[in-house]
């Protein structure tokens, strides 16, 4: 029997979203259908809502998000009824080569719900394949990945996207240890967590760099040791000069944006790796002299998702949140209600907030 839950739909390019009453399907085999008590409000859903992913509308939004299994389909043997779980926006299989070899960003078989939640008859596309904003969703099983009840849905649902992609473009793809040096530019939700992830991992110096002074400070209670404020100094040579004239031997480029991804590259020691977690437009162009490339050592690497595989990294950092060695609360600037996402949308397009995390039911 189809449920009704009040959701947060957007209809139309460029308009306000909405929130209405959907329709959500039992689960089909293989899926799960989850109660949502939180969901962090991430710059994708803004993405969505202006067409710039694709022009798939009427999208449910939401996706960074922790709540309860209430149903599961046949087939469904790694969560039950009554499971505390954060979602993800790759149900990666475990189990294929590149799993088991440890890259599971190059999954061969991730997949979404194959039931489809509507509005008014009309089939909705949710965002990256969750769709969160939600009373209730249905996701793949593979999408919602157990974790321990104890935490906080607020702060570990954020989990699900920024967080995690900010923690694992340093443990994960960076491969940051104990006594690097670390330089993270972008100072929003993902480079702190890349800040935090740096500083989980043990390095020993880790620069912040932005143009927001107020940015920069906040970077210091996620774990900076020092900070360059890229509006008065070329942060290029304010690194060097942090990393005795070398360089930090991981950089992490959490902006997506070209002329910041030219300044990580050369801001990295000579043998040292430069990390893009920051998601660019379609239309933007590296254009760096292959001389400059070859000159160089070292590694480029792109991150999605952090390299994370959910089923692992999850629960690990659930239990270091809980532990107190992982600070999530501090990414959770304000809750709010359904009704209140195009304002949040508002708060974040400012830069007055890290997460907006809208609280549906269960919430602290």
């Amino acid at each position: 029997m189809p449920h009704e839950v009040r959701a947060v739909v957007a209809t139309a390019k460029g308009e306000p979203v909405r929130v209405e009453t959907i329709s959500v399907p039992d689960p089909g085999p293989g899926e799960a259908l989850v109660q949502v008590q939180a969901c962090g409000v991430c710059h994708t859903d803004l993405h969505y809502r202006e067409g710039g992913i694709n022009d798939d509308f009427p999208f449910l939004l939401g996706h960074e998000a922790a709540g309860v299994v209430e149903a599961v389909g046949d087939d469904v043997t790694d969560v039950a009824p009554g499971d505390f779980v954060v979602l993800n926006w790759r149900a990666v299989c475990g189990e294929c080569r590149a799993c088991r070899r440890g890259r599971p960003h190059l999954c061969f078989a991730t997949h979404n719900a194959t039931r489809k939640m509507t509005l008014d008859g009309t089939e909705l596309s949710p965002a990256l394949g969750i769709g969160a904003f939600a009373e209730k969703t249905l996701v793949a099983a593979g999408q919602a990945t157990k974790v321990d009840p104890a935490a906080r849905p607020e702060a570990v649902g954020l989990l699900g996207c920024g967080v995690m992609a900010g923690l694992g473009a340093s443990i994960n793809t960076g491969e940051v240890g104990p006594g690097d040096s670390v330089a993270v530019f972008g100072c929003g939700g993902v480079g702190d967590a890349a800040i935090a992830g740096a500083r989980l991992a043990g390095a020993a110096k880790v620069i912040a760099v932005d143009l927001d002074a107020a940015k920069l400070e906040t970077a210091r209670g996620f774990g900076a040791t020092d900070t360059v404020d890229a509006s008065e100094v070329d942060p290029v040579e304010a690194i060097r000069d942090l990393t005795g004239g070398f360089g930090a031997d991981v950089v992490v480029e959490a902006v997506g944006h070209p002329a910041v991804f030219e300044q990580a590259f050369h801001a990295r020691d000579l043998a040292g790796t430069v990390v893009q977690v920051g998601v660019p437009d379609p239309e933007m162009r590296i254009d760096i002299p292959m001389i400059d490339f070859f000159g160089r050592g070292g590694a480029l690497k792109p991150s999605w998702y952090g390299d994370c595989l959910p089923s692992r990294d999850f629960p690990l950092y659930t239990d270091l949140y809980l532990q107190g060695r992982l600070d999530l609360d501090a990414f959770v600037s304000e809750t709010i209600a359904l009704d209140e996402v195009e304002e949040a949308f508002a708060k974040m397009e400012r830069g007055e907030v890290l997460r907006s995390v809208v609280v549906i039911g269960g919430g602290s």
